[in-house]
């Protein structure tokens, strides 16, 4: 029955494909048959690369091939403070793709970024024993700007699939910050000094995932993950949609 409601509401209100942005039917043609469509075009998922194959011990970003490292350069010259680090996708393959999910309101595009990372990560994240997902917050006047949190969106989304539960009230931004692309690695963890305040007293996990749409250089989640350290979480393991590779 809900299968069926889903379906009427996709003829009524169809939603976008995450690497095009058409238009996705409840139903599409396959040959001579017609099948129930997705939340995305089929012809458009051979179009995204996903993390596969060896890849780094600390930040998950993938190695290159044949690589006799177990960590990439980042990680072997920079101590970073997270227990490990997973991603979904290559960055440049779904660039496009999430920025219209951040900057152009495609907020429906979470529904399969959600599927996708169950279906690649599911079963090693939900043998972390992570009791909450946590996404990065935004500064309160920058996400009404923008009216949403696109990190909270994907977040919701993995939670949905994973059945783990989502936190957004434990920690907040409380400095706005200069946009992270416009500085060094070191001016990076510089900008994000006392950005981040947890409320801990309400921190009562052991293990969290700390969610977010990119990953770089991996200091908005150390600097997440020293506050959340400072409240007594034991293990913090970080998710994306997308990191780059290692050249």
């Amino acid at each position: 029955m809900e299968m069926i409601k889903r379906k009427v509401l996709d003829i009524i209100y169809p939603g976008r494909c995450p690497v095009c942005d058409g238009l996705v039917g409840a139903f599409e043609t396959g040959g001579a048959k017609l099948r129930a469509g997705g939340c995305i075009h089929t012809e458009c998922e051979g179009k995204i690369e996903y993390v596969r194959g060896a890849t780094c011990m600390k930040c998950g970003k993938p190695l290159g091939k044949g690589s006799p490292d177990e960590y990439c350069d980042d990680c072997m010259r920079t101590r970073h403070l997270y227990d490990r680090g997973f991603s979904v996708f290559l960055y440049r393959s779904i660039s496009g793709s999430i920025y219209r999910f951040k900057y152009l309101g495609r907020q429906e595009y979470a529904g399969f970024y959600g599927l996708a990372t169950r279906k690649l990560l599911g079963k090693r994240l939900k043998g972390l024993g992570i009791e909450a997902i946590i996404p990065v917050p935004m500064y309160r006047d920058k996400e009404r700007k923008r009216g949403y949190n696109q990190a909270l969106c994907y977040a919701r989304a993995v939670s949905d699939e994973l059945g783990i539960p989502m936190r957004d009230d434990l920690i907040k931004r409380v400095r706005n910050t200069v946009p992270m692309k416009e500085l060094d690695v070191r001016g990076r963890r510089n900008n994000l000094k006392k950005a981040f305040i947890v409320h801990q007293n309400d921190v009562k996990f052991k293990c969290i995932l700390i969610v977010d749409d990119i990953y770089t250089t991996g200091s908005t989640i150390d600097e997440i993950t020293h506050e959340f350290r400072m409240a007594g979480v034991s293990k913090v393991y970080f998710l994306t949609l997308a990191i780059g590779q290692t050249t």
